[in-house]
């Protein structure tokens, strides 16, 4: 049988064995980060799954209030699934969600990959002086 990607909104189909071995291992933004907070993540937040058939393949989440802010965060393709423009039509369906639309700003932070999501209109902060942070965690 062959199967086609499919893209879901579904947090039942979310496989958080797949989502917490890439997060806690392959990506740079949260190395080791514990099951019980990506538990507390996926449940917190609008998520969105890559499937190929049953098999979860990427991921990504948005924070969001639904009124006017939103911020894309944790988001993957497996590298097996990759060059495949998957990542595209994920950000592309995240964006065009319909409880995402209104949105005043939607934010994320990357390190590597700006140039998928410039391709979406997403561009550097006009005046990074005016954006602060605070970090409460260290490391996991």
């Amino acid at each position: 049988m062959i199967y086609e990607y499919t893209i879901s909104d579904d947090k039942t189909k979310l496989d958080l064995a797949v989502i917490h071995r890439f997060l806690s291992q392959e990506a740079y933004w949260c190395p080791n980060i514990p099951v019980d907070i990506v538990q507390r993540s996926i449940e917190n937040s609008l998520c969105f799954g890559v499937y190929l058939g049953e098999e979860q393949v990427g991921f990504a989440r948005v924070v969001s209030d639904l009124a006017t802010f939103g911020y894309l965060a944790d988001v993957f393709i497996l590298p097996a699934h990759r060059g495949r423009g998957l990542s595209k039509k994920l950000v592309a369906f995240i964006l065009a969600y319909p409880t995402l639309q209104g949105l005043r700003r939607m934010l994320l932070v990357t390190r590597d990959a700006h140039g998928l999501y410039e391709q979406f209109g997403f561009q550097p902060i006009d005046n990074p002086e005016n954006t602060l942070f605070i970090k409460l965690i260290t490391s996991y």
